[in-house]
C-alpha cells in the first residue's frame, strides 16, 4: 500500500511539474508576433521630401524578441505610382539597427509606376541606427537616428555617395493629444541637399477619434517644411 501510495505521489507531482516546466520552456523561446495595419495620407511626405500625392500605405510587421522583419508599401492614388520596401531590425535597451530595401519612387525610372522588383538598380539599400533616451530616462524622450544609403546611391559621375540623414525626434503628451517634433538633417551632399543642410522641421499630432466604446480611429495631422527646398505641406493622415 505505501509503494502504491508513494508511486501515486510521484505521478502526481510529475503531472503538477508539467506546468511549471512548460511555462519555464515557453520563457525561454521568443514570443512571435505579427501585426498589420495601414495608413492613408493626403500626401506622401519623406524626410522633408514630397514624394508622391495621396496614397494608401499598408504594411506588415512580424516580432520575435528584439527581432522585427516588416515589408511596407504605398500605392498613390493619383499616379498610381508603387513602392515596396523590405524593413529588418533588432532593438536593445533602446539602442536599435537594421537594414531597410527600397524599391520604389527613389530609384525607378522615370514614368515607371510599377519598378521591375528584379532589377538592382530600382533598389536602394540602407542601414540605420536609432536610440530611444526614454527607455533608460523615462523624463527624457529624446530619439536619435542615423540612416546611411550603402548600395546603389550614385552621384551624376556614378559613384556611390553614402546620401545620410540624421533626425532628433522629441514626443510631447498635450493632454488627449500626442505631439511628435522632428529636426532633420544631411551631413554632406547626397539625394537630401547638396551640402550640410537641414532638410525637415515637423511637427504632427495625432489623437483617437472614439466613435463607439469598442472603436475608435487613429488620426493625425504633420505640418513639414524643408528649408533646403523650401517647400511646406500639411499632411492629413488615417491609421486602421
Amino acid at each position: 500500500m505505501k509503494k502504491i501510495f508513494t508511486i501515486a505521489l510521484a505521478s502526481a507531482a510529475t503531472v503538477l511539474a508539467q506546468p511549471v516546466f512548460a511555462q519555464e520552456e515557453a520563457a525561454k523561446e521568443p514570443k512571435v508576433t505579427v501585426s498589420a495595419g495601414a495608413d492613408l495620407v493626403s500626401a506622401y511626405v519623406w524626410r522633408g521630401i514630397n514624394v508622391t500625392s495621396a496614397s494608401f500605405q499598408p504594411g506588415i510587421t512580424m516580432n520575435a524578441g528584439g527581432f522585427s522583419l516588416g515589408v511596407w508599401g504605398s500605392t498613390d492614388f493619383q499616379h498610381g505610382v508603387n513602392e515596396f520596401d523590405w524593413i529588418a531590425s533588432y532593438t536593445v535597451s533602446g539602442l536599435t539597427f537594421g537594414l531597410t530595401d527600397y524599391c520604389g519612387p527613389f530609384s525607378r525610372a522615370e514614368g515607371e509606376k510599377f519598378p521591375n522588383y528584379g532589377n538592382y538598380d530600382n533598389h536602394i539599400l540602407e542601414f540605420n541606427a536609432g536610440f530611444d533616451f526614454a527607455e533608460v530616462c523615462n523624463k527624457f524622450a529624446l530619439k536619435v537616428a542615423a540612416n546611411v544609403n550603402l548600395v546603389n546611391d550614385k552621384d551624376a559621375e556614378d559613384d556611390e555617395q553614402f546620401s545620410t540623414y540624421i533626425e532628433l525626434g522629441y514626443p510631447v503628451k498635450a493632454g488627449p493629444v500626442d505631439v511628435d517634433f522632428a529636426l532633420g538633417l544631411t551631413p554632406f551632399e547626397g539625394m537630401y541637399s547638396d551640402k550640410l543642410n537641414v532638410v525637415n522641421l515637423s511637427v504632427k499630432a495625432s489623437k483617437e477619434l472614439q466613435f463607439t466604446p469598442s472603436f475608435s480611429l487613429p488620426v493625425y495631422a504633420q505640418g513639414v517644411l524643408n528649408p533646403y527646398t523650401e517647400q511646406a505641406t500639411l499632411v492629413f493622415g488615417l491609421t486602421f
